[in-house]
């Protein structure tokens, strides 16, 4: 149990606030803030304590086994660390700290492109990686980057289909944060002694997915579908999972929560890939709720940064063990031995 100020932390808002009460404002509101009016920060959160759940009953079920395997990568439970930038904003050791807390928990990582550490001392850390990747226009540096994502060791290639151009942040435009302070930069952005910016462009399109597919072997999940059309076009297309995501409500505000979204993207997709989910996950509950829904994984990515703000690696080491007994309750409680036995008439609306 993390201890925070002499006070445990048992559940993942009491890490929230206690990383508030440790982190500059201007990155906490970086880190909690979403597109516009926050509409759907507050969505994703709220379709999760809308939807009920429903037990079954005198089912003699063992205690719950949490273990999965998603596109090849095994992992302890069904919830993986979604692809978030600039950790050293929350603490020193930044993705070295995360990635060593994902191996202690055998659990997969999501590395973003955008880290704070280069993707090779991530895979030092014994971490099992996928690596997000924005394509950029520039072909021959995004070839660049998924080969440096494969020899490091990554396992797949997330690919963020949903910027096409940056939300507007107001949050950061009345803290007038658009540049991470000296010393801190995007680290696999770095050549020749500069530092490349990322490049958000409605050009890409289907096509840089054909590219993709034949650029590398790796599998590829698409992050960021909400439209059941676009689900069955990117099967169509060779994606090898979907993760439906609203970037956190980061991009586009008053996009639907994920939550919602799912069951349509489920259906469309009619289990010839894996599906996950992210956005709002606070609790184990909400992890069965996904689960229930259609999804194989979920991520989870701002309670990874308050873990970090609180207490580094054992920070995050903290929040993965409350969402591993939170499920692990959860399903006992719901009648059912592994997360693969959940139904959707146990999460109905």
């Amino acid at each position: 149990m993390t201890v925070e100020a002499g006070r445990a932390l048992v559940n993942l808002r009491d890490f929230e606030q206690a990383a508030g009460a440790r982190l500059d404002p201007v990155y906490f509101d970086y880190f909690a803030s979403g597109a516009q009016d926050e509409i759907t920060v507050a969505a994703n959160e709220s379709a999760f304590r809308r939807r009920p759940l429903i037990p079954r009953v005198l089912r003699g079920c063992p205690s719950p086994r949490l273990e999965t395997t998603v596109l090849g990568t095994p992992a302890s439970m069904p919830v993986m660390i979604a692809p978030t930038a600039f950790h050293r904003l929350a603490c020193a050791d930044g993705e070295l700290a995360t990635g060593r807390a994902a191996a202690a928990a055998d659990i997969t990582m999501i590395a973003a492109m955008l880290s704070t550490v280069t993707i090779e001392k991530i895979a030092s850390t014994g971490a099992k990686l996928w690596f997000q990747l924005y394509i950029q226009p520039d072909l021959a540096f995004t070839k660049s980057l998924v080969r440096r994502a494969e020899e490091a060791g990554c396992r797949a290639l997330v690919v963020t289909v949903d910027s096409p151009a940056l939300g507007r942040n107001e949050r950061g435009d009345r803290n007038n944060f658009h540049d991470l302070p000296p010393g801190i930069s995007c680290a696999n952005m770095r050549g020749d002694g500069n530092v490349r910016q990322v490049v958000l462009s409605p050009e890409i399109s289907w096509w840089h997915l054909d590219w993709l597919r034949e650029t590398t072997a790796l599998p590829i999940l698409l992050k960021g579908v909400l439209h059941a059309d676009d689900a069955r076009i990117a099967v169509e297309r060779g994606a090898d999972g979907l993760i439906v995501s609203n970037h956190g409500g980061r991009q586009l505000d008053t996009t639907p929560a994920t939550l919602d979204r799912l069951p349509v993207i489920a259906d469309a997709v009619a289990g010839r890939v894996p599906l996950l989910l992210d956005g709002g996950v606070r609790r184990g509950t909400d992890v069965a709720k996904a689960l229930a829904l259609g999804a194989q994984a979920v991520g989870i990515g701002r309670p990874v940064l308050w873990g970090l703000a609180v207490a580094g690696e054992a920070g995050v080491a903290g929040v993965l063990e409350v969402l591993r007994a939170e499920l692990v309750n959860a399903l006992t409680l719901l009648g059912v031995a592994s997360p693969a036995e959940l139904t959707r008439d146990q999460a109905q609306p």
